[in-house]
C-alpha cells in the first residue's frame, strides 16, 4: 500500500542531508559492487595502475637533476628548469626546461644548376635555445578519456576568447583508450575506473613525448575515488611517472571552495551512485558539508557530452540552490557546464565550480600565470 507523504514530511525529508544518506548506507547493500570502491574501507595501493599485459610503455621522466641535458634532436645544451611554491597547493612546483637545445636546422646556401637539392648548407645558431612558437609562455599536458569531447574544447574556448592576457599558452592533449564506456549500473562504472588505471601510465609517456610542463587531470571520478588519501596518491603515482605537478579535479575544487570560503555545498554529477558517494566521501572528509548531490546516472561515457545545458539547469534550479548553501559544485569532466555557471552564477549569485574551469584555473595558476579570464565563472574572473 502506497501512501502519500504530508506535506509537513515532505519538507522535512528534503531538509535531510541526501548526502549524509548516502555515507550511511551499508555496506551490505553494495555487496555486488566489485571492490575496491573507494568508499568502503579504502587504503593506499589498493587501486592497480600496472599496465595492460602487451601494451607497456617506457616512462619518461623530466630531468630536474643534470646541469646539461640531451634534448630530443642529440644537442647537448643547459638544463634550466626552475621551480616556484603554488600559490594554491603549497607544494614546490617544478617547471622543466624544454627550450635551451631547440631547434637544431639549417638552412641551405648553394645549389648547382640542374640539381634541385642544396649543396651546401649552414646550421642556424641555436644560442640559449628558442620556446616552443605557439606554446611559448606554458605547455600543458592534459589527459582525457578518449570518449570526452568537453574538455579540449572549453580550455580552448575559454584561451582563444581571453587571448589577449592568454598569449603563449596551450595544450596537448593525450586520450585513455576507453573501449568499454558503458556506465549504466556501479558496476560499469568501477570497471570503467579500472580499465582507466591499466591505460594511465601508457597515456602519460605517450604525453610526456611533447614535453608538457605541467599535467592537468582532464578525468575527474579517479580524482576523487577514495577520498583525499585516494587524490594524494593518484597524484603522487603520476609524478613518480613523469615528474611533473599535476592538477586534479579533486583538488581544484577543494582549492575553488576555500577561495569562496564555502562549506554548505550541493553537488551535481553525470555519475552512477558510486561515483556520488565517492564525491561526497571527498567532500566531507575535507571538512564540506554536502547537503545534496543530484546524480545523473548517464548510461556511457560518451553520453554525458549529450547532455543538453537545459537538463542541467533544471537540476540546478529546481534541486540544487537551497537556502543556506554557499557553492553549487559540478563533477564531470565530460559535462559542459562552464557556460552554464558562468550564467547561473550572475542570477542566483552563489558560485558555481564548473569542474574544467576550476582544473584550468588551478593549473595556471599553480604555474603562477595570475591572468582574469572572462566568460568562464567567477573563480577565473576574481581569483
Amino acid at each position: 500500500l502506497a501512501l502519500a507523504l504530508p506535506p509537513r514530511c515532505v519538507a522535512q525529508r528534503n531538509r535531510c542531508s541526501d548526502s549524509a544518506m548516502a555515507l550511511k548506507r551499508p555496506a551490505s547493500e553494495l555487496a555486488s559492487v566489485t571492490t575496491p570502491d573507494g568508499v568502503t574501507d579504502f587504503q593506499k595501493g589498493q587501486r592497480d595502475f600496472s599496465q595492460t599485459q602487451g601494451s607497456e610503455s617506457k616512462a619518461i621522466r623530466m630531468d630536474f637533476a643534470s646541469e646539461k641535458k640531451e634534448y630530443t634532436n642529440g644537442v647537448v645544451a643547459k638544463n634550466s628548469w626552475r621551480s616556484l611554491t603554488g600559490a594554491l597547493s603549497g607544494e614546490t612546483v617544478r617547471i622543466p626546461d624544454v627550450d635551451s637545445g631547440y631547434p637544431k636546422s639549417v638552412f641551405p646556401t648553394r645549389w648547382e644548376e640542374g640539381n634541385p637539392m642544396p649543396v651546401e648548407v649552414k646550421e642556424y645558431d641555436i644560442g640559449s635555445g628558442h620556446p616552443d612558437a605557439n606554446e611559448h609562455r606554458m605547455k600543458f599536458g592534459v589527459v582525457i578519456p578518449s570518449t570526452n569531447t568537453v574538455v579540449e574544447y572549453d580550455y580552448w574556448r575559454i584561451i582563444m576568447e581571453n587571448k589577449e592576457v592568454c598569449e603563449g599558452i596551450g595544450f596537448h592533449v593525450s586520450g585513455i583508450l576507453i573501449d568499454s564506456p558503458k556506465l549504466a549500473t556501479d558496476e560499469d562504472m568501477l570497471h570503467f575506473l579500472e580499465m582507466f588505471r591499466r591505460q594511465i601510465f601508457q597515456t602519460v609517456d605517450r604525453l610526456m613525448t611533447a614535453e608538457p610542463q605541467y599535467i592537468i587531470m582532464g578525468m575527474s571520478l579517479e580524482t576523487f575515488f577514495g577520498g583525499w588519501e585516494g587524490n594524494k596518491e593518484f597524484k603522487a603515482t603520476l609524478t613518480d611517472r613523469t615528474g611533473l605537478n599535476i592538477a586534479t579535479g579533486a583538488e581544484a575544487c577543494k582549492a575553488a571552495l576555500t577561495c569562496f570560503k564555502a562549506k554548505r555545498i550541493t553537488i551535481i554529477t553525470p555519475y552512477q551512485e558510486i561515483g556520488d558517494r565517492n564525491v561526497v566521501k571527498f567532500f566531507t572528509e575535507i571538512g564540506f558539508e554536502v547537503v545534496r548531490i543530484a546524480g545523473l546516472k548517464c548510461g556511457s561515457a560518451t553520453d554525458i557530452a549529450h547532455v543538453p545545458e537545459a537538463w542541467c539547469e533544471k537540476v540546478i534550479r529546481e534541486n540544487l540552490v537551497l537556502p543556506g548553501i554557499d557553492a553549487i559544485v559540478q563533477c564531470g569532466t565530460n559535462l559542459s557546464m562552464v557556460s552554464l555557471a558562468d550564467r547561473l552564477e550572475r542570477e542566483l549569485n552563489i558560485p558555481i565550480i564548473a569542474i574544467n574551469a576550476a582544473c584550468l584555473w588551478f593549473g595556471l595558476r599553480e604555474v603562477g600565470i595570475d591572468a582574469k579570464l572572462q566568460g568562464c565563472t567567477r573563480l577565473l574572473r576574481e581569483h
